[in-house]
């Protein structure tokens, strides 16, 4: 088992400016993880034609710490990304696969769709889009194995969250280089038990996200900055692994007795200090699989 820290989960901090993507990668050794996910929208803010030098940077800074990449994330829509030109949407991800084989990451998680805006008179079921969606990943893994990138998508975005739908997903595109990652945490979004839909997506898992969040029922009294609403209304923040509501242990009993021995990844997103929310969280999440591994 190895554990990696999304850096998206320093993303407060780097808002604030009080660490750079850089210094990120320095702290994830710092606090003892073996290596760390790399996000678009954190490490590629840069023109396209900088992006393999940003890559080059980026690698030398992972391997001076003594550090893997565990993953590529990227966002994406099958549907509406690039004005909605699926074949330039697909396109683009490709060139985000170059990025992924360049920094030495062994897989890209990918988003599929957010689906189609509910103005748009357009708008129809995950499972009715599904051939149209299948065929674009596939299209897109099937470059990335020639690359030595596998491909992945993540249960994330509200539209493709369930565990049926990207289960489903996973069986029509039917290709040995793609997989699910399966973040726990994020199921509670669509209102799923984390458990049971972990339970579910457990053969088809690649890659772990480990996350908490706190729940409130839509009709407690509205928690207010720093929540959001589920599918269904509910509220959910962000927390420290360990002192929110998913069942972060089980989670990984369940992983574990599918055969699950790869990469668990930390992506915190609460209101807590980052820094002391990942370094407590890597402390539970170690101790959680060591209880469940004995």
């Amino acid at each position: 088992m190895k554990f990696s820290v999304s850096l998206y989960s320093f993303m407060s901090a780097l808002m604030k400016k009080t660490l750079s993507p850089m210094e990120c990668i320095a702290k994830a050794k710092e606090l003892g993880f073996d290596a760390v996910e790399l996000v678009d929208f954190v490490n590629f803010r840069c023109p396209p034609e900088d992006m393999l030098e940003t890559a080059a940077s980026i690698k030398d800074a992972c391997d001076q710490q003594g550090l893997e990449i565990s993953s590529l994330a990227i966002g994406a829509d099958f549907l509406n990304g690039s004005d909605g030109d699926i074949q330039k949407e697909i396109q683009r991800v490709k060139s985000y696969v170059d990025i992924a084989a360049a920094v030495g990451a062994p897989r890209m998680r990918h988003d599929i769709t957010a689906g189609y805006p509910r103005n748009s008179g357009k708008c129809r079921s995950y499972e009715s889009l599904i051939p149209t969606l299948a065929k674009a990943v596939r299209e897109v893994t099937e470059y990335a194995q020639t690359k030595g990138v596998s491909t992945m998508t993540e249960n994330h975005g509200f539209f493709s969250q369930d565990s049926d739908r990207v289960e489903k997903l996973y069986m029509a595109v039917d290709h040995p280089n793609f997989g699910l990652l399966c973040d726990m945490g994020n199921f509670m979004c669509a209102d799923e038990d984390p458990a049971l839909a972990v339970a579910r997506v457990a053969p088809y898992t690649r890659y772990v996200h480990a996350k908490d969040f706190v729940w409130k029922s839509f009709y407690d009294a509205t928690p207010g900055e720093g929540a959001f609403q589920t599918r269904a209304g509910n509220y959910l923040r962000g927390t420290v692994i360990g002192h929110g509501n998913v069942p972060v242990k089980q989670c990984l009993s369940i992983l574990k007795s599918a055969g699950y021995d790869g990469t668990v990844a930390i992506e915190f997103e609460g209101m807590e200090d980052p820094v002391d929310a990942v370094r407590i969280g890597l402390a539970n999440l170690k101790r959680y699989w060591n209880e469940v591994s004995n």
